[in-house]
């Protein structure tokens, strides 16, 4: 049903007085040909999104439920996949045990060609979610140790601040990111990663979107969201709460306004998510390590097991069919922390990817 709650509706007076870029650091970015690479010009609504492939029927898994394969762990904290299309690789974060006097997170980006090619592509980005921009020529990360939204180019892996706070303030420690056919990005800020460092948000835990040079905020009153997602024609957001097991979906109008939320579906901690190109959702559910398949109506249509803590989905492969996860198991007093990269095959092909 809409939630019309009194907090939700001020939440959306908010984005109506949307404030630009802290430190402006948005024209550096656009002055290095931003646009073509995915990040929203001024004035740019979304698109009518992405056309409906001829192969885009039928059920999206194989069987109700299907067993994912693990590829490689031995890894920190895996999270944030992402597939880059030309010339064909998966990136990830890999996050270690937080530490320093701000006891903040370190992160590196993996890349894994396959079929078993592991290494380091950028160490020390910081990073959690990841999206690839359109063009396929940069990323565009969630950046916790800067509590920003960055951009690293793929060819130099240079790195550029799209966004870092809102209204003046730092954002608590952005966490998954999804990129609009026509750039504009929306990105999720729990306070995961935030550490020690000051909450300058005042307990707020928000959806922020970048367009036309500006950093809005699309809504501040969910409890820690995190998995955040596209419908295939840009027409719905998809954002999880995890610290309340709800996931809501946003109407977005041809004017790039966003309407009414309703409440989507229930998971267990809902964390990272994806779709495919009919608009079915993949979306972990943290401490079942499961990965539920939802259709765009809301049918459970099945589950991907890849073990247990679950906490992203991407597609990606040659075909865009095959399902990327990352999973693992936290640090207890029995062992250290082992995370990995897990995928399964499955029926239709990831839109987008």
């Amino acid at each position: 049903m809409v939630d019309a709650s009194a907090a939700y509706r001020r939440s959306r007076r908010v984005l109506r007085r949307s404030s630009r870029l802290s430190g402006m650091t948005i024209l550096a970015v656009l002055a290095a040909g931003a646009g073509p690479a995915g990040i929203a010009a001024a004035g740019a609504t979304p698109g009518a999104g992405r056309p409906v492939a001829a192969d885009c029927a039928g059920p999206p898994l194989p069987s109700a439920a299907v067993t994912a394969q693990l590829v490689k762990d031995g890894f920190a904290f895996t999270e944030g996949p992402t597939w880059v299309k030309d010339p064909g690789y998966l990136l990830f974060s890999d996050m270690q045990p937080a530490s320093g006097p701000q006891h903040v997170q370190p992160s590196s980006i993996w890349r894994f060609t396959p079929p078993n090619t592991f290494e380091r592509f950028i160490a020390g980005a910081g990073s959690n979610g990841l999206a690839v921009t359109a063009d396929g020529t940069r990323i565009v990360a969630g950046t916790h140790d800067q509590r920003s939204v960055s951009s690293f180019v793929l060819a130099d892996r240079t790195r550029s601040v799209v966004a870092d706070g809102y209204q003046g303030r730092h954002f608590n420690s952005p966490n998954d990111v999804t990129i609009a056919t026509d750039g504009t990005v929306y990105f999720t800020d729990p306070n995961y990663q935030r550490g020690n460092r000051a909450d300058e948000l005042n307990g707020m835990t928000g959806v922020f979107r970048i367009r036309g040079g500006q950093v809005e905020l699309v809504d501040g009153t969910l409890s820690q969201p995190n998995g955040i997602a596209l419908a295939p024609d840009g027409a719905t957001l998809y954002v999880a709460a995890t610290a309340t097991n709800q996931i809501y979906r946003y109407h977005i109008r041809p004017d790039g306004q966003i309407g009414g939320r309703t409440q989507f579906a229930t998971l267990d901690t809902p964390d990272g998510v994806t779709v495919d190109c009919a608009g079915n959702l993949y979306w972990v559910s943290n401490r079942a390590g499961l990965v539920h398949v939802f259709a765009p109506d809301g049918r459970r249509l099945g589950t991907i097991s890849a073990g247990r803590n679950s906490t992203n989905v991407a597609f990606g492969g040659p075909d865009r069919r095959t399902l990327f996860i990352t999973s693992g198991t936290p640090a207890s007093r029995s062992g250290p922390a082992n995370f990995g990269i897990y995928s399964v095959r499955l029926n239709l092909p990831g839109n987008p990817y």
